[in-house]
Order: structure tokens, then sequence, then C-alpha cells
């Protein structure tokens, strides 16, 4: 059982839009993985700890394709929206300056796709000093594979894989 203050942490919801979350995905569907981070979320709030969930637009395109926005589910468990236009969350975007505003010093890391948009985010934030925790049941990716080279290979190097049951706030 892995136990985080709430008062220093937050939930990192990576990239949880429409065309995404519809692929097709492995080895959890995006469905699963927006049901397993909206209950995280859900729980997240209630402990008092925030919720930012990030998306990404392509850059130098006048118009960012259907199915770009957040689900409407996780738009409305947010506390925050970053917007990336590169592969992880920090490039410019204000993300590190939020949680530093709020004290948060651990983060907690849910999304699509395990190995690219999480783990760039991922690797971004253990150069800024945070402490890592990714939830393996609210991620998922391109395959199966290389889900499991992040989950299993690089994540334990970066920081602690737990299950969405085995996390508590308190």
């Amino acid at each position: 059982m892995t136990t985080l203050d709430p008062r220093t942490t937050a939930l990192v919801l990576i990239d949880l839009m429409d065309r995404i979350v519809a692929r097709r995905l492995a080895p959890h569907t995006g469905s699963e993985v927006v049901t397993a981070s909206l209950k995280l979320a859900e729980d997240f709030r209630a402990a008092g700890a925030p919720v930012v969930a990030v998306r990404v637009e392509r850059p130098g395109v006048a118009e960012q394709p259907p199915g770009s926005e957040l689900t409407a589910e996780v738009e409305a468990a947010a506390d925050e929206v970053v917007v990336k236009r590169t592969i992880g969350a920090f490039e410019d975007t204000g993300l590190h300056e939020l949680l530093q505003a709020r004290g948060v010093e651990t983060l907690v890391f849910t999304g699509i796709a395990t190995n690219l948009g999480v783990e760039s985010s991922a690797r971004a934030a253990a150069d800024r000093g945070y402490r890592l925790v990714f939830v393996e049941d609210a991620m998922t990716g391109l395959t199966e594979a290389e889900h499991r080279a992040s989950v299993d290979l690089n994540f334990p190097r970066l920081g602690e894989v737990v299950a969405s049951a085995d996390l508590r706030l308190g």
C-alpha cells in the first residue's frame, strides 16, 4: 500500500482526449484508463489534492483534428488543464510553475500512451525533482509491449509503480 500526503501530491492525467481514448490500445482500453483515472480524480479531489489534465495540440496547424479535446468527464474532473505542444507536459506549458505554486512535491501519473506522453512527462518531472508514482492500471500504450517496457523497465528507475487499488491519500 502506498499512502501519499494530499497537501503535496497532484494527480496528472495525460492525453485523455476523445481521439486518443478511441484508439486501439493495450493492455488496457482507453475507456478502462479513463474510468480508472476518474476514480482516482474523485479520490484526489475529495482529499483536497489537485487534479491536472494535460492535452496535446499539434503545433503549426490552423485547426486541431476532431476529438482533440479532453473527454467531457476528464475535463469536468480537472482542477487545471494544461495544453502541451510536445510529447511531454513540461516544455513551455507552465505546468512546473503551477505545481510549485501549489506546493506539490509528488506526482501521480495516469494516461495514454504509457511510453510516449506519460514517460516523457515523467522524465521531465524527475529532472525537476518530483517524487513519481505511476498507476499501471490507469495507463496504456499503443501496444502491450511498449506499455510493459515503460512500466517494467523504465518507471521503476524513476519512481514507484502501483495499482490504483494500492494507492491511498491520507
